[in-house]
């Protein structure tokens, strides 16, 4: 029994690191950037116990970070969780997190924000953007990764409108941030939705509905959009991608 406690850690590093640079090896200069720690976190805002961290301990999110950069030094490499999006106690230790990896010199280039919402308990938009700041000026990249937005079902005009804000304000947060790079809802169309499965009651959680029709929060994500790219395209303007936040 000594003998495998002794080893069973070095075999599990082995383990990890040969699927991460076997997975990223394959696509090297194929792949913008790669998700290679998700939701290390728990909601408790302590470090989620898990088989990795019960075996290898907390170093093993370094250790990925390491290992995937060792794998393509030119892949974007992200952090992954939900629940962080404003100021809180998830937030801070997310932000902890990542503030010490990058104090450490670990190869991390960014931070992804999952963001599943309710309808009626939207987020605190000033934190949101105060988030995203200070994670920004760590000089990490930012992208919101898992957008939706459910709400109670049957959906009406005004809960489809109310959706429609919480869209138009969140992606106008993301704009305000110049490392805020990217923004993917979950999927586009309501008819295959994991919310309703999940969160049962719910549902008509993303831009576009069932019959594939779009949506007011369809509507307000291309205002945003277009408001933001107003500026640029005025006669004379600089078309400067990094400007153009």
């Amino acid at each position: 029994m000594a003998y495998q406690r002794k080893f069973f850690p070095r075999r599990i590093s082995q383990i990890l690191r040969e699927h991460i640079q076997t997975v990223v090896t394959r696509y090297r200069g194929r792949i913008y950037a790669w998700d290679v720690v998700n939701e290390a976190t728990g909601e408790n805002s302590k470090p989620r116990q898990t088989f990795w961290s019960s075996a290898l301990g907390e170093d093993y999110i370094r250790q990925a970070f390491l290992w995937a950069h060792e794998a393509d030094p030119e892949a974007r490499l992200f952090y992954n969780d939900y629940g962080g999006e404003a100021l809180g106690p998830k937030s801070d230790a997310i932000y902890g997190l990542l503030r010490n990896l990058k104090a450490r010199g670990v190869p991390i280039d960014g931070v992804g924000l999952q963001s599943h919402f309710q309808s009626e308990r939207p987020p605190n938009m000033d934190n949101v953007a105060t988030n995203m700041k200070r994670l920004a000026a760590l000089g990490l990249e930012i992208h919101v990764t898992e957008f939706d937005v459910r709400m109670p079902l049957p959906s009406t005009a005004q809960k489809l409108l109310t959706q429609a804000k919480i869209y138009r304000d969140y992606l106008s947060a993301c704009v305000s941030v110049a490392r805020c790079k990217a923004f993917l809802t979950w999927g586009f169309t309501d008819k295959y939705s994991w919310i309703p499965g999940r969160f049962a009651g719910t549902g008509a959680a993303l831009p576009f509905d069932e019959s594939y029709q779009a949506k007011p929060a369809y509507g307000a994500l291309l205002e945003v959009l277009n408001s933001a790219r107003a500026p640029f395209d005025a006669p004379g303007a600089r078309r400067d991608p990094e400007s153009a936040r």
